[in-house]
């Protein structure tokens, strides 16, 4: 049954205004401008997810808050985190060191997938990963917020 000239006005109004309001919050979030050099980067600990060795720079956003964000991790050579989980997906580029990723629930060095420098992975939500750094590393991670850590019970025996 074809709409009625009134119906498709009435549909042509509301997705115009929903076209404004998208506008107008676009134009009340703008991006700041930002343009760091790696000197220019602050390193500090991790803060609430903090291990030994592990540290972190925020460049865009807060991982603690809702919105999307990007920072850098650095992890020492040796480093290990046993399988656990992030609530947000998450988009990883290694910047530099070599990385080493498995999906799952156990922590099974046969599954890592090793990414040397200039590699890409992803760590959709709630999907059980686990890392082992291979050399000193630094990683580039992007998400929208807010993210947090939660670690899958482990075996008496894993690693």
């Amino acid at each position: 049954m074809p709409m009625s000239a009134a119906a498709n006005l009435k549909l042509a109004f509301i997705a115009m205004a929903v076209m404004v309001i998208g506008i107008a919050m676009a134009q009340t979030a703008a991006p700041s401008v930002m343009a760091l050099t790696p000197a220019e980067m602050k390193w500090q600990s991790q803060g609430g997810l903090a291990r030994p060795g592990m540290e972190q720079v925020n460049l865009v956003g807060d991982p603690a808050k809702p919105g999307r964000y990007t920072l850098r991790l650095k992890f020492p050579k040796g480093f290990t985190i046993a399988p656990h989980t992030h609530p947000d997906s998450r988009e990883v580029t290694i910047i530099s060191g070599t990385f080493a990723t498995g999906y799952g629930e156990r922590f099974d060095a046969d599954k890592l997938k090793i990414l040397p420098a200039g590699s890409f992975y992803t760590e959709p939500a709630n999907v059980p990963h686990y890392i082992e750094i291979k050399e000193e590393v630094v990683l580039q991670v992007s998400g929208t917020g807010p993210s947090g850590r939660l670690f899958v019970e482990r075996e008496a025996g894993s690693k």
